[in-house]
């Protein structure tokens, strides 16, 4: 993103991958909104606080847990959550581009003002998206409905705004029929919480949807209250260019652990590590055969016999992003040591992706 003269300058990102397009920077959201150049975002993804910390109770995972997320999300009356509501929003409307949108997830707690914000500020409102959570956690207190839904408003800069939406693909992935407002996504699988848990973490099928349905590839979407990250992922699958903003340490952690493994995911997907492993040299596929003599042989009470046991490190680089030393190595120590011994040991390293390979002879074969 290009600055301006007359305009805060941007604070260094704590996390950027040039090849990716992706950059997070830790601080308040006010602070580095004003500091992007206004008109130069195409889509906005928005998880603000729900204000919901009153150490009150819930229920997760069966049990009885406090409410309470941290002091960024505790109220501070209704007048200063909206005057938060209203100041965050104007923020992104001025860095959004004439035809950008932006998305705003929250509960009855802070959605409705979001949606007189956004009413104040003169965007225009396009959809109110209900997403359906099927497994939602009981009402412990027995005296409201059990909260199985959150609200999500899609909205443009203005009035003037042409918006992009994807109607043909959205209606292929609803079956051939127009797509409702009302969407039933299951929340985080636990492979999305594989690093820590985030208390209000969105899944990514969600942000998928929105990306799919409003912005185009090479888009620039921006994430102002990144927590865990899971725009961010959205985006890196998508091929959609990102920016994310987190104040808080911990979240911020997070969120660059699953991008760094799904950056990592990306590398080990293109890269081809090939080795021989038919030891007969027969050409024939014998995937479903080997299974077989190896069940025949248990049957018979013999085991396999190990004939080969490698475990591999492949040092992926910072820059072109592609393995640029693998070496076979007890431990990530020695591995380590190899690397410095070699002559890649000046290049920057991104990641080290470990391989353990042990290949079974069945008896009798």
């Amino acid at each position: 993103m290009a600055q301006s003269h007359n305009q805060p300058i941007l604070p260094g990102p704590v996390f950027a991958d040039a090849k990716h397009h992706i950059k997070i920077y830790q601080g308040d959201c006010l602070e580095i909104l004003a500091a992007v150049p206004e008109g130069s975002v195409d889509l906005i993804f928005a998880d603000p606080p729900y204000f919901l910390s009153n150490d009150g109770i819930t229920c997760h995972a069966g049990r009885m847990v406090s409410v309470n997320k941290g002091q960024w999300d505790r109220s501070r009356g209704p007048d200063a959550n909206h005057d938060f509501n209203r100041a965050w929003l104007a923020a992104c409307q001025r860095v959004l581009k004439p035809n950008g949108t932006i998305w705003v997830s929250g509960t009855s707690h802070v959605i409705h003002s979001v949606g007189f914000a956004m009413q104040q500020l003169g965007l225009k409102l396009l959809n109110d998206i209900s997403w359906v959570k099927p497994n939602p956690p009981p009402n412990l207190s027995c005296r409201y409905f059990t909260h199985a839904t959150e609200t999500i408003i899609w909205a443009a800069k203005n009035k003037k705004s042409r918006h992009t939406f994807h109607y043909k693909l959205m209606k292929e992935l609803a079956g051939g029929k127009q797509m409702k407002s009302v969407w039933q996504i299951p929340p985080p699988e636990p492979w999305e919480k594989r690093f820590g848990k985030h208390p209000t973490q969105k899944p990514v099928a969600l942000l998928e949807r929105i990306l799919l349905a409003s912005s185009s590839e090479g888009d620039l979407v921006l994430d102002p209250f990144l927590g865990s990250g899971t725009t961010a992922v959205a985006c890196l699958r998508l091929r959609r260019f990102f920016a994310g903003i987190e104040i808080v340490a911990e979240f911020l952690g997070l969120a660059i652990q699953r991008i760094g493994a799904d950056l990592v995911a990306v590398v080990v997907t293109a890269q081809w590590f090939q080795f021989s492993l038919d030891l007969l040299g027969d050409p024939m596929d014998r995937s479903g055969w080997g299974q077989v003599r190896e069940r025949d042989s248990m049957e018979k009470g013999t085991s396999p016999i190990l004939v080969h046991r490698e475990r591999k490190y492949f040092f992926v680089g910072s820059l072109q992003r592609d393995v640029v030393f693998s070496v076979v190595a007890e431990s990530l120590e020695e591995a380590w040591r190899h690397f410095r011994s070699s002559s890649k040991r000046g290049t920057p390293i991104f990641s080290v992706i470990k391989t353990e390979t042990e290949i079974y002879l069945a008896q009798g074969s």
